[in-house]
């Protein structure tokens, strides 16, 4: 797969999003401690986990109160990420670091293995590429790219409006000790485009990783670490001017 045509699934994957309104909240779901979540590349089979039945509902439903609570004050984020898309037996793993801010805000700067942002300043959608010297640009509501519902973690987090069940996940699913998982499951898979979420959460419900599963046997994983809440971020980091030279693709909605 060339790199410009991953660029252009990673843009714009509809597949991870069937819905925007619903997948906001399965990246919403994950990041911000729940915030933490298509790039290029490509990938690793998809991982057989299964839900957890024997655990009673009233448990999984006060677990997820919990873990709402804990974002309704949070206003900033930021965190470090390590991005991995498997599809057709390839695997692609990218890394960086990641901030969000209330108001639809966020920001991903790429290192490795290419230099690249991300960023949504709440109403539109940058992907910047200074290799290549160019920078795409689209309303943020129009895409379905993986990365867009973590926008809205700080502002909507909601698993219940969003995912039709949430369980525990299998006891088999690998975690780290102390961290619990739950398995959300699309309402509509048909419309919705995946099969189900991972959402691996520590103790402190911040969210340690992020597993998305597609029908076509592809998966997405976020994996986050120093997470850091409320930290103190400069306005000026979710704007930006391209530089003179660098091409302008401007998507309609």
């Amino acid at each position: 797969m060339s790199s410009r045509m991953c660029r252009r699934r990673e843009f714009q994957p509809a597949r991870c999003h069937g819905r925007s309104s619903r997948l906001e909240c399965v990246a919403l779901a994950v990041f911000a401690g729940m915030i933490l979540s298509m790039t290029s590349g490509c990938a690793l089979a998809a991982p057989a986990y299964s839900f957890f039945p024997s655990a009673p509902s009233g448990l999984v439903e006060e677990y997820v109160d919990r873990l709402q609570a804990s974002y309704r004050d949070v206003k900033t984020l930021r965190a470090e990420f390590v991005q991995t898309f498997i599809s057709g037996g390839r695997t692609r793993v990218e890394s960086g670091t990641a901030y969000f801010a209330r108001g639809g805000k966020m920001r991903w700067d790429y290192r490795e293995p290419e230099v690249k942002m991300f960023l949504s300043d709440g109403k539109k959608l940058m992907l910047y590429v200074p290799a290549e010297k160019q920078l795409t640009r689209s309303p943020a509501k129009s895409s379905d790219d993986a990365r867009v519902p973590f926008r809205l973690l700080l502002s909507h987090l909601n698993l219940r409006r969003v995912f039709g069940r949430t369980e525990f996940a299998d006891p088999a699913f690998k975690r780290e000790p102390g961290d619990k998982v739950l398995r959300a499951l699309p309402k509509h898979e048909d419309e919705d485009g995946y099969h189900d979420v991972f959402l691996e959460l520590t103790p402190a419900f911040d969210i340690h990783r992020l597993v998305i599963r597609y029908a076509d046997q592809s998966s997405m994983e976020f994996e986050f670490s120093r997470i850091e809440r409320n930290v103190r971020l400069d306005p000026d980091l979710f704007h930006f001017n391209p530089p003179a030279g660098v091409e302008i693709i401007e998507k309609a909605e």
